[in-house]
């Protein structure tokens, strides 16, 4: 479903670029029809060949036990583990350069402009205060698709006792201590829309990103809060009375 509404949202936004969605062997031929028929290409991206340790000390049962998710939940499809994958877009070599966008994400306005970012070029995670700044999201990246770098993940991916809280995230940024910052506004995380209200512009945001609860989940506990996004998201999964972004209210500012 959230990767139906992305690449809805994508084709929308009348991009040149190729879209290729990244998935495993869990999903079936049937789920994956509607994104070819949207025009996606697909790709079989199986789990990274890591070591037995390195599993275990990356389930989710045991990083949410040593790092639990105190802001707000995560669904319960979420596995740890599968955050890696995203790593193999590395071996897209036929790319010169590669936009990643999390599934739970939606592409409100044209981002062709990413690509002349260099690598590698992420978002900061930006959604409570200020000092989130210096922390990456890597919901949305970009990236220079190289046989050679994979391989110099992995072997830094799976030192011995090696472990990463926040999985994907946590890698990307040890392994790029220089990224360079996108500007919030290509990965706008939806509590922004009730933490830091100032900071949300319509007229600016180009990919709203659904992190923690998601906007398919029934009655969450953010859902009163987080209802424009939720009818935003669920207007471009239908492909029907999807607005003119740039005409939405913005939410309240919490200066008077």
């Amino acid at each position: 479903m959230a990767a139906r509404a992305l690449v809805g949202s994508i084709m929308l936004s009348g991009t040149q670029a190729d879209v290729v969605v990244l998935h495993t062997g869990a999903v079936t031929t049937d789920q994956l029809a509607p994104l070819r028929e949207l025009g996606a290409r697909l790709v079989l991206a199986e789990h990274l060949p890591t070591s037995t340790d390195f599993n275990v000390r990356h389930q989710r049962d045991r990083i949410h036990a040593v790092s639990p998710f105190l802001k707000g939940g995560k669904p319960l499809f979420h596995t740890p583990l599968d955050n890696f994958i995203k790593l193999r877009l590395w071996q897209l070599e036929q790319y010169r350069c590669v936009v990643f966008i999390d599934a739970d994400a939606l592409m409100v306005s044209n981002c062709d402009s990413l690509f002349d970012y260099p690598e590698f070029s992420g978002a900061p995670n930006v959604y409570e205060s200020l000092a989130d700044f210096h922390r990456l999201n890597a919901g949305v990246f970009v990236a220079q698709p190289s046989a050679k770098t994979y391989e110099n993940m992995l072997k830094m991916l799976d030192a011995p006792d090696a472990y990463w809280p926040r999985t994907d995230q946590s890698f990307l940024q040890h392994y790029f201590p220089d990224w360079h910052g996108l500007p919030v506004f290509y990965n706008m995380l939806q509590y922004v829309w009730f933490n830091l209200p100032d900071l949300w512009d319509w007229k600016s945001i180009k990919i709203v990103h659904y992190q923690y609860e998601k906007p398919w989940e029934k009655d969450h506990p953010k859902a009163a809060k987080l209802r424009p996004l939720i009818d935003l998201w669920q207007a471009y999964y239908e492909g029907s009375d999807i607005p003119d972004i740039a005409t939405l209210d913005n939410p309240v500012s919490t200066h008077v």
